[in-house]
């Protein structure tokens, strides 16, 4: 969904001073309002489409902060694993030297007993970075869906200029009222974004 304002709302603005200049009575009135509420949908969608811009750069860092706790979570996995590997590697010089019917030296279960510890503390670190990675996915996420409100107000918003312009060229109320009923849905989207 956009993010930016599309519709050049300077030519929009002078165009409609053109007409309100052209016409008195009620239809400069009718002109007048529908620039008022044209203004307005104008500053609401530049709001709208900030906060959009916003969220989204947000999110991502967040996103990028999450793959980099996943990375550091994977290292400690894999550094478990290398302490595993050495743990069955000492364990099975121990079952070598009780096979031979000898007394395995203190130092292999002192050892083993070293790199069991070691899993334990890193199985922790490791879990702590999982849970840390998860927390900054659901906040990225909640951004994103944050975003996706105030895209579609600002395309909503979008949509209401143009209808006001097309009321203020044509002098048809209906068509600005539709251009009121739109930026109000947009009004409400932008309170949903807010509100998430």
């Amino acid at each position: 969904m956009p993010e930016e304002i599309e519709i050049d709302t300077d030519k929009l603005r002078e165009t409609i001073d053109d007409e309100i200049d052209r016409n008195d009575g009620a239809s400069a009135k009718l002109i007048r309002w529908i620039a008022l509420t044209t203004a307005i949908l104008a500053a609401l969608a530049a709001i709208a489409s900030l906060e959009a811009g916003g969220t989204v750069n947000e999110a991502l860092i967040l996103k990028t902060e999450s793959t980099r706790l996943q990375a550091q979570a994977s290292d400690q996995w894999a550094y478990y694993q290398a302490k595993g590997i050495k743990a069955g590697i000492v364990q099975a010089t121990a079952a070598t030297w009780l096979a031979a019917g000898r007394t395995p030296p203190a130092t292999i279960a002192a050892e083993s007993a070293r790199y069991t510890a070691q899993q334990d503390s890193i199985r922790e670190r490791a879990s702590k970075l999982e849970r840390e990675r998860d927390a900054k996915s659901r906040e990225a996420d909640a951004l994103m869906e944050r975003h996706h409100h105030y895209a579609g107000a600002v395309a909503l918003f979008q949509v209401a200029i143009a209808l006001g312009a097309i009321a203020a060229l044509t002098r048809v109320r209906p068509v600005w009222v539709g251009s009121l009923v739109i930026g109000g849905a947009g009004v409400v989207l932008g309170i949903m974004a807010i509100a998430h």
